[in-house]
């Protein structure tokens, strides 16, 4: 078989000053290469940033976004996730978190308050006996008041609030926390069996300012994700988010 010409000749048809000579043109398949593997590479790279932006983009969004709703309704139980206590004091944010449940108790959503949280080694009181001491103090009856004394981050407490759920045959709660805390730990909750909406609380030191909103967005976002490819948590006993 004859090869193929790398060019072919045609002629040029005669105008000013040309002659009438003729002129090479290159085959249109001339001189192409295919992209090599470091071409390869580096397109793999931009688009696995690209999707990873994307990715943790639309999580903080959404932490963002779930953390202006307020999904007050009717349930069975609304819980308070635990924060630092000092000597059975709860802190500023574990009080505003304690504040709010009580006003959504006292409109008539629920039969009882869940207070959660374990302790540190030394301390006296659990998070969740903080709690239920706040809450009498402020004239909620204890007959309204279940404590959930497990747990130092929101997974195991939310897990441990579904099993006492499960034997005391609740199943619907509202969870009360710190607005960016809202989707994960709905999340968890559901994933434990419960059927869960969030009501955040929109006073104490987490929602003061833009920069603490947007620390604790950035938190949260990493800590979403985490627990969405792990099922674990990454709380820590002072994140002061449950």
């Amino acid at each position: 078989m004859a090869a193929t010409p790398d060019a072919v000749t045609v002629p040029v048809r005669r105008g000013h000053g040309d002659g009438g000579r003729t002129r090479r043109l290159r085959r249109p398949d001339q001189g192409y290469r295919p992209p090599g593997f470091g071409a390869w590479l580096m397109r793999a790279v931009v688009g696995a940033v690209l999707i990873a932006m994307l990715v943790v983009g639309g999580t903080a969004f959404r932490v963002w976004q779930v953390a202006r709703v307020d999904e007050r309704r009717p349930v069975d139980a609304v819980v308070v996730l635990g924060a630092a206590q000092y000597d059975g004091d709860p802190s500023s944010i574990f009080a505003a978190r304690l504040r709010h449940a009580q006003a959504l108790y006292e409109q008539g959503l629920a039969p009882r308050i869940v207070t959660t949280g374990g302790n540190r080694a030394g301390d006296s009181f659990t998070e969740a006996e903080a709690g239920r001491r706040y809450l009498l103090s402020r004239g909620v009856p204890a007959s309204a008041i279940v404590t959930v004394p497990v747990g130092s981050d929101t997974l195991t407490s939310v897990q441990a609030v579904a099993d006492r759920a499960r034997r005391d045959g609740w199943t619907t709660a509202l969870l009360v926390s710190d607005p960016w805390h809202s989707l994960r730990s709905r999340q968890m909750a559901r994933d434990a069996g419960l059927a869960a909406w969030t009501s955040p609380t929109r006073t104490g030191p987490v929602v003061q300012t833009r920069e603490t909103q947007l620390r604790y967005i950035v938190r949260e976002t990493g800590a979403l994700l985490f627990y969405l490819l792990t099922h674990a948590s990454v709380d820590t006993e002072t994140s002061g988010l449950g």
